[in-house]
């Protein structure tokens, strides 16, 4: 059965939606400010106390997402059975745990385990999980609340990097990972609990069993054998790996392409607003049309974008055109990349399938920056990596175009070929 099939009530008390997805954007923003972009400003940190290098200490989180990826299978099949606000929760409160480690660490082996589970905390707390509890509510509204999701979430890095960094300053990093810890305890744990127990209750009952097991992995071999899903699979792995590699890395290289550091500084700041405003965009004037179209759009903005960076003249205005493509390019493909599985392949399975869309992705955005590393060691020249990147964001586009044309071409779903 698909979800246009299960008879579902109409849409819950806007009150209750709007509760749900304010309170799962709070603990985003905590989740990720925590988890996610705390993580350079302290790294710095620990640099000069302990002695590590750059390299000991981006290993760990480069090992932390790698890890990761492998969870988001089982976390998107939990989530699938009904357990996701015991997944949020439990996420929320081992992130707290770690962090707590995090700050006792003495040894590089010891920040590796750590960041093993940070990785898998990161899995079970962040946007796919959170997009995973809210397709299972089979709301008519579930495009709406996923992109208003991502607006909350792009405020992440500018309330805790500047939380991040005036903790550090007062209280030194030990003790700023500390406070960053009780911030999941105290806010993210409490929220899950509330909100996402209370849209069991806004009105409308949850989603029923997509059936049993064998039903169940039917549907997802179904889908996982497909060609759209299979040319999805390539296009988001491609993007992340090519946006991985390129913002890693972003300041060294616009240093060494003659822009000046207040340029470069200056055109990064870019980078984040223009992710919320390319959502904004997706949220006011685009929300009624198909995800594939936008899709379309957005998986052509990463290549043009770099075709300004190498293309252009060594001016502020080519290099604030970039960043501002760049930027608003990732912010809406997280909205297309939460809503291509249900749109474009079925709406069975959704945290299953999102969570092996997403190894991939993982593992890409996890070796990525290194591989960059070294093809720059080589080369001498970020030139290169520029180049490679440029193909890979070519590959994706043509990926998705491949997935959207072989669908509509098709007309039909996986889920729609299976009699269940």
């Amino acid at each position: 059965m698909t979800i246009a099939a299960t008879g579902l009530q109409p849409s819950a008390p806007r009150w209750r939606r709007r509760r749900f997805v304010a309170g799962l954007g709070v603990a985003q923003i905590v989740s990720w400010g925590t988890l996610y972009y705390a993580f350079p400003l302290i790294a710095v940190a620990m640099e000069r106390d302990l002695h590590l290098s750059k390299p000991e200490l981006y290993g760990a989180a480069t090992f932390g997402l790698a890890i990761g990826s492998f969870a988001a299978y089982p976390v998107g099949a939990a989530i699938d059975r009904g357990h996701g606000r015991t997944v949020l929760v439990a996420g929320s409160a081992l992130a707290a745990m770690l962090l707590v480690a995090w700050s006792r660490v003495a040894s590089l082996a010891h920040f590796y385990a750590i960041f093993a589970g940070v990785g898998v905390a990161q899995a079970m707390t962040l946007y796919e999980p959170a997009f995973a509890v809210v397709a299972r509510r089979g709301m008519d509204d579930a495009r709406a609340l996923i992109t208003a999701l991502t607006l909350w979430g792009g405020f992440a890095s500018t309330v805790f990097v500047p939380v991040t960094q005036g903790l550090l300053d007062g209280l030194g990093w030990r003790a700023t990972l500390v406070v960053l810890a009780l911030l999941n305890l105290g806010i993210c744990v409490p929220l899950h609990l509330a909100v996402v127990d209370g849209a069991r209750g806004a009105g409308r009952a949850p989603q029923p069993p997509i059936g049993d097991r064998e039903a169940r992995r039917a549907a997802v071999r179904a889908a996982v054998t497909h060609p759209v899903f299979i040319a999805l699979a390539v296009a988001f792995t491609l993007y992340h790996g090519a946006f991985a590699a390129l913002t890693y890395h972003l300041y060294p290289l616009l240093l060494e392409r003659g822009f000046g550091e207040g340029s470069v500084v200056a055109a990064i700041s870019l980078v984040g607003p223009a992710q919320v405003a390319g959502r904004v965009v997706v949220w006011w004037v685009a929300r009624d049309r198909a995800i594939r179209g936008i899709g379309m759009a957005t998986v052509v903005a990463l290549p043009v974008s770099l075709l300004v960076l190498l293309t252009l003249p060594s001016r502020f205005a080519s290099l604030a055109v970039f960043a501002v493509v760049y930027g608003a390019a990732n912010g809406v493909m997280t909205i297309v990349r939460g809503l291509a599985v249900p749109e474009m392949v079925t709406k069975e399975a959704y945290g299953e399938l999102n969570g092996i869309l997403a190894v991939p992705g993982a593992v890409a955005r996890a070796i990525a920056p290194v591989a960059a590393a070294a093809l720059w060691s080589v080369t001498a020249s970020y030139d290169a990596v520029i180049r490679v990147a440029l193909a890979m964001a070519v590959v994706s586009a043509a990926s998705f175009w491949a997935a959207v044309l072989h669908r509509g071409l098709s007309g039909r779903s996986p889920a729609s070929q299976l009699q269940l």
